[in-house]
């Protein structure tokens, strides 16, 4: 049977089309970000999924914001777990690279959007994927992440590791006899640094006030973002999901309260917020990890 050929216009309606809809998932999942438990749920679902891209965290948690583990139907058979019978499936976008016409017809009786034609070889298209929370299988168990508590010293290796980053980058890391606060983030006489409480003892708290004040110091600065409160809210959720991303248990602190964000419906603003998280965390992760 002779195979079914495309044209111009066939191929750039069909791209139109699956565009249109993986814009409006994408945009439904930013609504999302609009009201607290939007938030908080993005929040938690990027520090499970810090490999994942900051759309598809979005897109994570707006159809499974109780996700812990997501994987393909292939790989959970390879983990050793079934998908059970009847299971939707949480559609992310995955890039696929494709070389030529060949590929672009494949795509296209798969379902799936061929990319843009290019003369330079390769092309990397998008394509909406389904995975699978681990809820939704059986099977043998994975082990555990373990977390550990915000008041222990599990994690004290990783602060000098981070005190060392902060230099760095020029910034100095003191401490100080603080009352209330636990740090704070200063550049006065143009000389950044970061100062964290002498009463804090445990390493683990220490390194969570490091990462909260280190997001200021990396683009959650008051003048930058239009005030303290705007500022607070985005260093502490990117603090919050570097410290998961690590294993580091602040489930105990609250992500902070941003429904007033979404009054009046800044779908942009919120979309640049969150990508100001998703870049400071990957960020401060990277520093968690050198």
């Amino acid at each position: 049977m002779a195979r079914k050929t495309f044209s111009d216009a066939e191929r750039a309606e069909y791209r139109a089309a699956k565009r249109a809809q993986q814009r409006e998932d994408l945009e439904r999942a930013a609504r999302a970000l609009l009201s607290s438990d939007g938030w908080r749920q993005w929040a938690e679902t990027r520090a499970s999924f810090h490999d994942y891209s900051l759309g598809n965290c979005m897109l994570i948690a707006m159809q499974c914001p109780e996700a812990t583990h997501v994987a393909g139907f292939h790989h959970w058979r390879e983990l050793g777990r079934q998908v059970r019978k009847g299971q939707h499936g949480i559609r992310i976008l995955a890039p696929m690279v494709v070389g030529g016409e060949k590929d672009e017809r494949r795509e296209l009786r798969a379902g799936r959007e061929p990319a843009e034609r290019s003369e330079d070889g390769p092309r990397v298209l998008f394509r909406s994927v389904s995975v699978f929370d681990i809820s939704q299988t059986d099977g043998e168990p994975l082990p555990e992440i373990p977390r550990e508590p915000i008041d222990g010293d599990s994690h004290a290796a990783y602060v000098p590791r981070l005190e060392a980053w902060a230099r760095a980058h020029g910034i100095a890391i003191e401490r100080e006899p603080l009352e209330s606060a636990g740090g704070y983030y200063s550049e006065r006489d143009e000389r950044p640094r970061v100062v964290i409480a002498e009463r804090l003892e445990a390493p683990n708290r220490v390194l969570r006030t490091l990462l909260h004040e280190l997001a200021h110091a990396r683009g959650a600065r008051m003048v930058d973002v239009g005030g303290r409160e705007c500022a607070e809210v985005i260093a502490e959720t990117a603090a919050f999901i570097a410290a998961g991303a690590i294993g580091l248990d602040t489930s105990g602190e609250a992500v902070p309260y941003v429904a007033h964000w979404g009054e009046s419906g800044e779908l942009d603003a919120i979309r640049k917020r969150a990508e100001l998280v998703d870049g400071i965390a990957r960020e401060l992760e990277g520093a968690c990890k050198d």
